[in-house]
């Protein structure tokens, strides 16, 4: 497998952060402009529920993105499965994917929580018209299965998570997949991404 470097990496995934986070923000930035040049009634109230709905979205986009990619807690801390299902539920919404959630209300090693929230972007991508995700943890394997019209393991996931990818060709497209590789590997998983039926699976579990 090609290894970043812990620069790149770093950067990689900031940019990242910083593409999923620009459009709930930008969405809340033009709400304001509307308010500050419009003195219909109507138009404000639009503008309003804009600025409402963005910054929902943006809170959950960066408590999401701060336990799957950042320290969420000193080294070593664990990190409780029933607070990575509310991060998990508030991030994915209920409009076009439905989340569906199956493990133990225990605590766990955070690089354990942070893969399994990883997994489910990685599920997320695999839904291009949207679906159903179900989230199962029983022991020391997890398991995302992405279910819904058209689902499909990405081409470029594949190779990544095959080690086919290299380290030039990892774009801030791709870096998260990168990043859940590593994850797993810190973890002592292995992890996979397959198709099961018309259903798309992401699987973490220890070798052997």
């Amino acid at each position: 497998m090609a290894l970043l470097s812990d620069v790149d990496l770093a950067a990689l995934l900031c940019s990242k952060v910083c593409h999923d986070i620009i459009s709930p923000v930008g969405a809340i930035a033009n709400g304001l402009e509307v308010l500050d040049d419009e003195d219909d009634e109507g138009m404000r109230e639009v503008a309003l529920n804009l600025i409402r709905s963005s910054a929902r979205q943006a809170s959950a986009k960066l408590q999401f993105c701060r336990m799957a990619f950042g320290a969420s807690g000193s080294a070593g801390a664990s990190l409780d499965f029933g607070e990575a299902e509310q991060v998990a539920r508030a991030f994915v919404g209920d409009d076009k994917v439905r989340l569906g959630w199956d493990s133990p209300r225990e605590l766990r090693p955070k690089g354990e929580i942070k893969l399994l929230l990883n997994m489910i972007l990685m599920a997320l991508g695999a839904l291009p018209r949207g679906g159903t995700l179900e989230v199962m943890v029983a022991g020391r394997t997890f398991a995302v299965r992405a279910v819904g019209e058209g689902a499909k393991v990405p081409d470029a996931t594949r190779a990544v998570l095959e080690g086919r990818t290299m380290a030039d060709e990892i774009d801030p497209r791709l870096v998260q997949i990168y990043y859940a590789t590593r994850l797993a590997a810190e973890a002592g998983f292995e992890l996979a991404m397959a198709m099961d039926g018309p259903d798309a699976v992401v699987l973490a579990r220890e070798p052997g």
